[in-house]
């Protein structure tokens, strides 16, 4: 009876045990989904498209780090020759992803000129489309492009996009700055329309990676 008795205890306390555990278990789970959706989710709920439907928003969370909360701002001026745009995704950990583009004169080896003297960039080019890297968080895409209305003493207009990532990122080196380069190629195409550039281009699917044996030095 004894031996009956204890054993009824013990398996008592076995099962209370059990459903407090898993009380428990269900009150962490629930606490660490909370967490997630209110803290980490706020790229998520971005809308699909960004940047007047040109940036696939996958192709900016590869880029920032998980947070509370994420704006997007674009805006742009179709006006020719100085037509400008710019679109930025910024969240609320002070982690950023910026884009400008605008109508240059200048030619890509007049770029390349003003650039530091020990600066050293990497490239890669497609189709007259020509791409570098500045540094790791700053990658431009150059894009000749002949508008409307053009000042004839200029030989050469192009189209210059640039892409900076600010804060912390949530992948670094390499595949951060093909992440940025793609961001300014998908925006690069957006503003040609925008510009209403007369020439017929073909856009291939995608530019060219880098070489990964390379590393960008702004000085």
């Amino acid at each position: 009876m004894v031996k009956a008795r204890e054993w009824l205890w013990t398996w008592e306390t076995l099962r209370q045990f059990c459903l407090g555990a898993g009380v428990l278990c269900g009150l962490g789970a629930a606490v660490w989904f909370g967490y997630t959706q209110f803290f980490t989710k706020g790229l998520e709920r971005l809308p699909a498209t960004l940047c007047d439907g040109t940036v696939e928003r996958d192709m900016v969370t590869q880029v920032l780090p998980p947070a509370r909360y994420a704006d997007e701002y674009s805006h742009g001026v179709d006006a020719g020759h100085q037509t400008r745009y710019s679109c930025s995704v910024a969240t609320s950990n002070d982690a950023r992803v910026w884009s400008t583009v605008e109508i240059s004169s200048s030619t890509f080896e007049d770029m390349l000129k003003n650039r530091p003297p020990n600066a050293r960039l990497i490239r890669a080019s497609a189709d007259g489309i020509e791409a570098y890297a500045a540094s790791d968080k700053s990658t431009y895409v150059y894009v000749p492009c002949t508008p409307p209305v053009t000042d004839p003493s200029d030989d050469e207009y192009a189209l210059v996009a640039r892409v900076d990532a600010w804060g912390d990122t949530a992948i670094t080196g390499a595949p951060l700055r093909q992440a940025l380069t793609d961001i300014g190629y998908r925006i690069a195409q957006h503003v040609y329309k925008l510009a209403e550039c007369q020439d017929d281009r073909t856009w291939p699917d995608q530019l060219p990676p880098y070489d990964a044996s390379e590393a960008p030095r702004e000085r």
